[in-house]
């Protein structure tokens, strides 16, 4: 059988984790079968280095250049995927997607993806943090919670240790999953995820309290920050009192639930900010906020910097 060839884009800081977590596992696999299943060359613009986010440089093998007919394309994603969206990236992937072959996007690279519209008509996922500022940018696209996404030829992650699981499936459907259950266990990978589990973990999980009426005020806030719902509103959907409700978030996360509420906001707020040109207006407003200034008063209180300073120190986050 025919070596699988497989080509990394790294662009300008990309995540480390996620990209290592996508190379290894075709490593091992290679190891493990005592044959070469996999090859691999490592790209990006200039083709000499690509810096990743947390500083190291990595030797690249090429330049954008053209590719084979049967190379697979990765592109590896991280902070600021705006900017390193370039107009070469977009042309180049728009020629290479030409030929019909398939290109995944790691970690915030499904943006680069959405931009060259390679996700037009498409379900893909992206790191859960940079999912607001996506579904801004891309309202067409149907973006899922899910770890990683395969749909046709394209194919998408949500960052981290989810190019884990997207290679073992990719190594399990060529090769059998013998093979990817003998590469996890060489990463001490005890549990493959599939394109059915999501990202986030469960509510409870998360604030490290198991409350059920707790966990459906919060997953309600979550579903409604552009048109926050009352606190009256929210106890009287899980049958408590305000005053209940005041004292359950009070001893169970130290604040009110206004508090709570407001915090949440604000930090999908700073995402956007971070992530997409939105105007600080279009912010406030899919944050929930019917004034610019009323907004701007809360951002500073919490974050002691104006909206318009945290636009100015963009470089959103990914892990």
């Amino acid at each position: 059988m025919r070596p699988q060839d497989l080509v990394f884009v790294l662009l300008d800081r990309f995540t480390m984790i996620s990209f290592a977590s996508a190379i290894e596992p075709f490593r091992i696999a290679n190891r493990m079968s005592g044959r070469t299943l996999y090859r691999w060359r490592l790209a990006g613009e200039g083709g000499e280095w690509a810096t990743c986010s947390n500083g190291a440089r990595i030797a690249l093998d090429m330049d954008l250049d053209a590719l084979g007919r049967d190379e697979t394309v990765l592109v590896c994603g991280g902070i600021d995927v705006q900017a390193a969206t370039t107009k070469r990236l977009v042309s180049w992937l728009r020629r290479e997607a030409r030929s019909g072959r398939i290109i995944a996007g790691l970690c915030t690279a499904a943006h680069a993806l959405a931009r060259a519209g390679l996700l037009d008509d498409h379900r893909a996922t992206i790191h859960w943090e940079n999912r607001d500022g996506f579904a801004e940018d891309f309202p067409e696209i149907e973006l899922t919670k899910s770890v990683f996404v395969i749909d046709g030829n394209r194919m998408t992650t949500a960052g981290g240790t989810a190019s884990i699981d997207l290679a073992l499936t990719m190594i399990a459907e060529a090769h059998g999953p013998d093979l990817a259950n003998a590469v996890a266990d060489q990463l001490i990978y005890s549990s493959i995820r599939t394109d059915r589990d999501t990202q986030r973990l469960s509510i409870p999980t998360r604030i490290g309290v198991r409350h059920p009426k707790l966990s459906q005020v919060i997953n309600a806030m979550e579903r409604n920050l552009e048109e926050p719902i009352s606190p009256a509103t929210l106890a009287q959907d899980v049958g408590m009192s305000t005053r209940q409700l005041e004292r359950l978030f009070r001893r169970y996360l130290g604040r009110s639930p206004k508090r709570y509420y407001m915090e949440m906001r604000l930090a999908k707020a700073r995402n956007l900010l971070l992530q997409t040109d939105m105007s600080v207006i279009n912010v406030a407003l899919a944050c929930g906020f019917a004034s610019p200034s009323h907004f701007s008063k809360c951002y500073r209180a919490h974050y002691a910097t104006t909206p318009y300073r945290e636009r100015g120190s963009r470089g959103g986050p990914a892990d």
